[in-house]
C-alpha cells in the first residue's frame, strides 16, 4: 500500500507522536499508584534512556516500549513504504535499548521493559513484575 501523504505531511504527523505520557504509560502509572507503589517520572530525565517510571530508592527503572517503535516480535509491524529506512530505525532503537539497559545496570539499576501490548492486556501482571522487582531491591 502506497503512502497517501506527502513526505512533508508524513513528517509532520510522525513528529506529533508522543514520546512520554502515552495512554499506555498513564494506564500503568495509575495501576501502580492504586497498588500503593509510589514512583517518580521527572527523576528519570537524569538517567540514561530516560525511563518512563523510576523508583529512585530501590533503583528500579521501568520502560514501556511501543510495539511499533521497538520492534515487538508479536505485534510489531513493518511499513511497506520506505521499508529499509524503518528497518534501520527500529534496529537502532533496539540497539539503543540494549545499550541503555547495560548503562543502567552498571550504575546499579534494575531495568524492567514492558511491551505496550502487555500493559494493555496484562496490566495486573505488569504491576506484579514491578512490585516483585521492588521487593527484591529492598533486600
Amino acid at each position: 500500500m502506497t503512502d497517501i501523504l506527502t513526505p512533508e505531511q508524513r513528517s509532520t504527523r510522525m513528529s506529533r507522536v508522543r514520546q512520554h505520557g502515552t495512554d499506555v504509560e498513564l494506564r500503568l502509572r495509575r495501576a501502580l499508584w492504586r497498588a500503593g507503589l509510589r514512583y517518580r517520572i521527572t527523576a528519570a530525565k537524569a538517567l540514561a534512556g530516560r525511563p518512563d517510571i523510576v523508583f529512585p530508592t530501590a533503583k528500579v527503572a521501568v520502560f514501556v516500549d511501543g510495539c511499533f517503535w521497538h520492534g515487538c516480535p508479536t505485534h510489531g509491524t513493518k511499513p511497506k513504504t520506505n521499508a529499509r529506512f524503518w528497518d534501520e530505525k527500529i534496529n537502532r532503537n533496539r540497539a539503543r535499548d540494549v545499550l541503555v539497559d547495560s548503562k543502567l545496570a552498571e550504575a546499579g539499576w534494575h531495568v524492567i521493559r514492558l511491551w505496550e501490548h502487555e500493559v494493555k492486556k496484562e496490566l495486573e501482571h505488569c504491576v506484579k513484575r514491578v512490585s516483585l522487582a521492588l521487593q527484591t531491591a529492598e533486600r
